[in-house]
């Protein structure tokens, strides 16, 4: 069903909407994970990064697949929440809206988290899964053709919200999430530069 554009949320179900999305963006997967398993603290390491792409530098390839996993479903469980409990899809918006904040700057890391794109990646499975294959399958071309992650990411993620308001009609998630893409590529200013400078890493290139 194609959405409209009037906003009917209250004040307080959107302040409690992005909290509860926040809460949920903030789990630093990465981090428990690697504790738990008696690793390293991921903010010691490589790039200081808590996502999976960190974690994969531990060499430990499952307890990076699970870190991936957990930050996705973070991000698709506060939109489910928020969509079933908490006032329907512009709550569902707003927690989205929470859950990328919660991850990219987690307050219990003192406001140092991820890049974002496993959780833009879940809160669009919970928005609509057919723009997450979307995303999933550019990100896979991408990947293949040019071997370089953080363009698979940046290019899909131009792509999502294009997707969201011209083959499905929903114009007011199309607008959050081509919010979330500027905020990610900001996060990506580094491997953009390094991108231009042809500096940056390929898939599976050590060193």
């Amino acid at each position: 069903m194609a959405e409209t554009l009037t906003w009917s949320l209250s004040g307080s179900a959107t302040l409690i909407a992005l909290v509860v999305g926040y809460l949920f963006g903030s789990i630093p997967f990465g981090i428990i994970l690697t504790k738990l398993s008696g690793g390293p603290d991921l903010r010691s390491i490589g790039s200081g990064n808590i996502g999976a792409t960190n974690v994969l530098r531990t060499g430990n390839k499952k307890l990076a697949a699970a870190t991936l996993v957990g930050d996705m479903l973070k991000g698709t469980a506060a939109v489910l929440v928020a969509w079933h409990w908490l006032g329907g899809p512009q709550a569902a918006l707003i927690a989205a809206v929470g859950a990328f904040l919660g991850h990219v700057f987690p307050v219990w890391l003192r406001f140092r988290g991820g890049k974002g794109v496993a959780t833009y990646l879940g809160i669009l499975i919970g928005l609509k899964g057919w723009v997450a294959l979307a995303f999933a399958a550019i990100w896979i071309a991408m990947a293949w053709l040019f071997r370089y992650s953080s363009l698979s990411a940046l290019t899909a993620s131009i792509a999502s919200p294009l997707l969201l308001w011209l083959a499905f009609g929903m114009p007011q998630a199309a607008m959050v999430m081509a919010c979330l893409s500027v905020l990610l590529w900001i996060m990506h200013r580094e491997n953009i530069a390094r991108l231009l400078a042809g500096r940056e890493g390929k898939i599976g290139q050590k060193g």
